[in-house]
């Protein structure tokens, strides 16, 4: 009689688990495909390829004051002779000093320049981000989705197979307004 208790029992936990999972549903969305199809990301696109030339510009001068700095000096060392030795070295080793610094102030462009165009991203991407994140959040409470999958991150992708999951891509797009329909990218099938 016992035994009958316990496999009733153990059948209805079951049964209640089974209609929990049931209730439970899973969906997935491309957040690479909503970004692709946002025009702000095209606007950010732009800025940062501006801020890169803008940057890259400045460095090239550097480079330039540093290449006819260096050649002024190889110029100057083809003038050396025995009557002029004394003050040719120390016009040399002024040259010398003089490109160590600029060499010193282009590299230290170049990292200010690369973190300044990171920032830049980061200021701009952020608010962008949490508007789409914002949306994915609304289309699944609207949805009653448990569960959103990014098909997108597939480093960090856990799941293996997604047929039956609602892709909501496409509804979030909508609700952020973008009109533009990007291509799929490729490599990304499931």
């Amino acid at each position: 009689m016992n035994l009958i208790k316990v496999l009733f029992i153990t059948l209805g936990l079951t049964l209640t688990a089974n209609a929990v999972n049931a209730q439970q549903k899973i969906g997935s969305v491309n957040t690479e495909e909503i970004f692709a199809s946002l025009s702000e990301v095209k606007t950010i696109g732009t800025t940062i390829d501006n801020l890169t030339k803008t940057k890259q510009t400045e460095i090239e001068k550097l480079i330039t004051e540093y290449q006819t700095k260096l050649k002024a000096g190889q110029d100057k060392e083809k003038t050396l002779t025995e009557a002029n030795k004394e003050a040719v070295t120390k016009e040399l080793i002024a040259v010398q000093t003089e490109l160590q610094s600029l060499g010193k102030k282009i590299e230290e462009a170049r990292a200010q320049a690369a973190k300044d165009i990171s920032a830049k991203q980061n200021e701009m991407l952020t608010p962008l981000q949490k508007k789409v994140r914002e949306a994915i959040f609304a289309v699944a409470k609207e949805k009653n989705l448990s569960y959103v999958f990014d098909t997108a991150a597939q480093e960090s992708n856990n799941l293996l197979y997604t047929d039956g999951s609602e892709d909501i891509t496409a509804t979030v797009k909508t609700k952020l307004g973008a009109t533009a329909t990007a291509a799929k990218p490729a490599g990304k099938s499931k």
